[in-house]
């Protein structure tokens, strides 16, 4: 059997959501466990430049989240990283969360699971197609890559890419125009470097002996293809719920995302909703971070509510 713990509150989710409900849940004195299935910080670590995060007009995204991981450290909250969870069990006063190696029962959990990139849907698939540059850019120098996106997410770090030193960078959106800040458009298209085209779709790849050869592109227009000889692809599509763990407990809505109360509550009681996973009109680091405080205060409230009544 496996050994269990019993705590006060299970947060699924070490991102900046979930590491800012483990601070206020210390600071209301309820043990609590931080369960992530990478690394602390999500898909923030993967963030080359968060510009305007209140006291630091511009810091690097991993850089940011070691920073929270410090607080979150100094105040004890246990972490366990690389933490597979096999099943969640959310209905009654005590919850279940079980993972590869434990079994935890709480009395709460806040669920702060994020989003996941949309992958490429294309017939033939490589080992040379990245979701994240800062992770797997460094070995892309002196070597040509494709970048697939028009967002934010895309410019950002494609400027990463040519800081570390890719040869040519070909950007392609299948709207008609990019949707990236202007400022950023500006500074990445004033690089001779770049090539950039809107209304262009990669619709397959071509391999030579099992690696990467060339992009297959499409333009939406004429319908004419072309394939563009490329080392690397990177792919910015968006993101999507990370649900799976319990989609089948918690009250979504049609896209897949939380639907939490003011108070970060769901439809069951002692379980919350905080940062991307709630469907919301914002997704930011700081929004993300107000969804957890609420939550975590409201995990306090419930908890001693609870207590109370068993008195």
């Amino acid at each position: 059997m496996k050994p269990e713990q019993h705590v006060d509150l299970v947060i699924v989710g070490g991102g900046p959501a979930g590491m800012t409900a483990a601070v206020y849940a210390a600071q209301a004195n309820l043990s609590t466990v931080i369960l992530e299935e990478s690394v602390t910080g999500g898909l923030v670590n993967s963030t080359h430049t968060v510009l305007n995060f209140p006291s630091y007009p511009k810091i690097h995204g991993m850089e940011l989240m070691e920073k929270m991981r410090a607080h979150v450290d100094s105040l004890s909250v246990p972490v366990e990283e690389i933490c597979e969870i096999e099943a969640l069990s959310l209905e009654g006063e005590m919850k279940t969360v079980e993972t590869d190696e434990e079994l935890f029962r709480s009395r709460a959990v806040i669920l702060a699971t994020g989003r996941k990139p949309v992958p490429l849907d294309l017939p033939t698939e490589c080992d040379e197609v990245h979701y994240c540059a800062i992770c797997d850019g460094g070995a892309y120098k002196d070597k040509r890559v494709l970048v697939v996106g028009g967002g934010n997410s895309a410019f950002d770090e494609s400027l990463y890419l040519l800081q570390v030193g890719v040869s040519t960078l070909t950007l392609v959106e299948s709207q008609n125009r990019f949707f990236a800040a202007d400022t950023t458009q500006t500074q990445l298209l004033a690089d001779d470097r770049v090539e950039a085209r809107t209304g262009t779709k990669l619709v397959d790849l071509c391999l030579e002996e099992g690696r990467l050869a060339g992009a297959i592109l499409e333009n939406l227009a004429t319908g004419n293809r072309e394939t563009l000889p490329v080392d690397g692809i990177f792919v910015f599509l968006g993101q999507s719920p990370n649900n799976d763990l319990f989609k089948d407990q918690i009250t979504l809505s049609e896209k897949g995302y939380i639907l939490a109360g003011a108070d970060m509550g769901t439809n069951l009681p002692g379980v919350y909703g905080v940062g991307d996973i709630n469907e919301k009109i914002f997704r930011q680091i700081t929004t993300a971070m107000g969804d957890a405080t609420v939550a975590a205060l409201s995990v306090e409230r419930y908890i001693r509510t609870l207590k109370g009544n068993m008195t």
